[in-house]
């Protein structure tokens, strides 16, 4: 048995038989019961008219099939499909990926690499339409990239939202760029929490660099990784904001997603039903996700 193996004797469960608590006891009566009352009326209230009434509202204005056909035959609908599924596939996984990564490197006892870490969580704290609206200035024809390109290889550069890929491209670039700070400190927080000596066994058993990583590191941040991904799954299909403010869409609306596909349909077409229609087209994906996080999120043992 190798040193990094641990065996955790539980012993049998502990039954807790003292004094039973009173009867009646959580039980409101009088004028506990009516301020209990006037406690939760108001956050019922706030959360009735800004959740379950829009919720039940869209799902009314987006509850005729006749919708979704005329989705399904326009093809402006399948393309912003697959700039979904390739913004939410792409921008998720290599921003999870890379945010694990660089949360190792930023763990490294040198003055210089803390000073790094300060600056590479800026993106993060800049507001995200001022952030998606400077590159979406940085990317003109006569914007700073071009400009560079000019600069450094003699030529003009390129009209980057010309393309749908292209734009897609940056859309995505612009998403990891923004939000990979975030999740680069939440594994740093999870790698501090490892205990010193797991990683001293494992490197007495041989286990140093890419091998620590991948025999130690990782199965121990396996399940917050999956929990990480599948709750940025959710904020990534719901984005609107990066797509919106970067590549606006264009041209012709190639590089479009669900969410900005619904916009435009609700306000520059005046179809809000098709709108909501086009956003609720996503509930099939959603809802599992949502479901899958629920059931990892629920604990069999609690760490006192």
């Amino acid at each position: 048995m190798s040193s990094t193996q641990q065996v955790f004797a539980a012993g049998p469960p502990i039954s807790v038989q003292g004094s039973r608590w009173p009867r009646g006891y959580g039980q409101l009566h009088g004028a506990d019961l009516r301020w209990a009352i006037a406690f939760v009326l108001p956050y019922a209230a706030v959360f009735f008219v800004f959740v379950v009434y829009p919720f039940g509202y869209a799902l009314w204005m987006a509850g005729r099939p006749a919708l979704y056909a005329e989705l399904i035959a326009n093809r402006s609908y399948l393309t912003a499909v697959v700039n979904t599924l390739l913004f939410v596939g792409i921008g998720v996984n290599v921003k999870m990926f890379l945010a694990l990564l660089l949360s190792g490197f930023f763990l490294r006892p040198r003055w210089w690499i803390k000073a790094a870490l300060a600056v590479y969580v800026l993106p993060w704290l800049i507001a995200a339409a001022q952030a998606c609206v400077s590159f979406h200035w940085m990317l003109q024809q006569e914007g700073l990239v071009n400009g560079v390109f000019s600069a450094l290889f003699g030529f003009d550069g390129l009209m980057w939202f010309n393309d749908r890929w292209l734009g897609l491209g940056w859309n995505i670039a612009v998403y990891i760029w923004k939000w990979m700070p975030f999740w680069t400190l939440i594994f740093i927080a999870a790698r501090m929490r490892i205990p010193r000596d797991i990683y001293d066994s494992a490197e007495v058993d041989g286990a140093i660099g890419i091998r620590r990583f991948v025999h130690v590191t990782f199965p121990l941040l396996a399940n917050l990784y999956l929990l990480c991904t599948l709750l940025s799954t959710l904020w990534a299909i719901g984005d609107f904001t990066t797509v919106y403010l970067v590549s606006g869409g264009g041209p012709a609306s190639s590089t479009d997603v669900l969410a900005t596909l619904g916009f435009h349909y609700a306000f520059d077409f005046a179809k809000p039903a098709l709108g909501v229609a086009a956003a609720m087209s996503a509930l099939p994906v959603l809802i599992p996700i949502v479901i899958l996080l629920m059931r990892k999120l629920q604990t069999s043992e609690v760490e006192l």
